[in-house]
């Protein structure tokens, strides 16, 4: 079983930044495809940005140009960072990993380790 743990939420100000990690218990080379998830309250769970195995990174359009997904295979962890934050940015964020990926690596189908999640709160 895959151990998922992510790290980095709290607050901030609209304009500020924060930097998210993902530490996975397993290799991350392993992973054909690991991406990040924001849901909030009554609403369905979003796809952010994901990355695939061969690095090649996707963002949904929301948070293109302020959003980056990178990963450290040595350190086994996936980071999210976020610049420019708006007070829609408020979630729960969560990281999602598969070994076996095909088609858009943003729907959530695609994943079968997860998170527990950690809270993004930004204030206007």
């Amino acid at each position: 079983q895959v151990q998922v743990v992510e790290s980095g939420g709290g607050s901030a100000q609209a304009g500020g930044s924060l930097r998210l990690s993902c530490s996975a218990s397993g290799h991350t080379e392993r992973f054909g495809c690991m991406a990040w998830f924001r849901q909030v309250p009554g609403k369905e769970r979003e796809g952010v940005a994901a990355i695939g195995g061969d690095g090649t990174p996707s963002a949904a359009d929301s948070v293109k140009g302020r959003f980056t997904i990178s990963k450290d295979n040595a350190k086994n962890t996936l980071y999210l960072e976020m610049n420019n934050l708006k007070p829609e940015d408020t979630a729960m964020y969560s990281c999602a990993l598969s070994v076996y990926c095909s088609g858009t690596y943003l729907d959530l189908n695609q994943y079968n380790y997860w998170g527990q999640g950690t809270q993004v709160t930004v204030s206007s």
